[in-house]
């Protein structure tokens, strides 16, 4: 018998952990198939509620934020770097120059995900890649419309969401309620409204909680 999993995944487009977690669920989730099969929602988080529209350098963010050193943060990335090759995920050598505000790409995934699942996951990853590959800006209205087209959503209705306010007030009413119930890092990925995994597990984590979860197991928190 298939087991059917709804599967809620709290993130922001500049966590790189986020970039790792989804690959791995990814890879996992063909590792389950067809015994297990899953609906991705994905669910808005900022890590930089406050930051400003032009963003900030990368470096001097990292530094004011955690006080690490441009070597812990080479090695970091480096680390990030891997990880991402193991599941099919490219980060750029040098890394993100600056760090953006990421409010209207919530919004524009929130849109995504009342139009239809397969897109809001596909708009989500090329989000991802536009940030961390491509060095992209994803609060820059002019390339989420564009990336909005690439995934086959409607562009004019992409630029008409951008630039007004709407769905504004339901992505914030989102960040608070998963706030509220206690996540504050990311990813966060919420099985059946019930079961938490925390973090940018491995595959074979994702795998054993996936299969557990679909066998009706006690419910538990994996983290990182």
């Amino acid at each position: 018998m298939t087991s059917h999993l709804k599967i809620d995944f709290v993130s922001d487009v500049a966590c790189p952990w986020c970039a790792v977690g989804l690959g791995s669920l990814e890879a996992a989730l063909r590792r389950v198939a067809p015994d297990v099969t899953a609906e991705l929602h994905f669910q808005p988080f900022e890590l930089n509620p406050q930051m400003p529209p032009e963003g900030q350098d990368t470096f001097e963010h990292l530094n004011q934020k955690y006080g690490s050193t441009r070597e812990q943060q080479e090695q970091s990335r480096e680390m990030i770097r891997a990880r991402g090759a193991e599941v099919g995920f490219e980060f750029h050598p040098e890394g993100r120059p600056r760090v953006y505000n990421t409010f209207d790409a919530h919004r524009l995934l929130h849109w995504a995900g009342l139009e239809d699942a397969g897109r809001q996951l596909a708009l989500k990853k090329r989000l991802l890649k536009a940030f961390f590959t491509d060095r992209e800006n994803p609060s820059d209205h002019a390339v989420l419309v564009r990336l909005a087209g690439e995934v086959g959503l409607d562009a004019a209705r992409a630029r008409e969401i951008l630039a007004s306010d709407e769905f504004a007030q339901e992505t914030r009413e989102r960040e608070r309620m998963y706030t509220d119930a206690g996540i504050h890092s990311v990813p966060a990925i919420i099985i059946n409204d019930h079961h938490l995994i925390s973090g940018g597990q491995p595959v074979e984590v994702f795998e054993r909680a996936l299969r557990q979860i679909a066998g009706a197991q006690p419910s538990g928190v994996v983290s990182a």
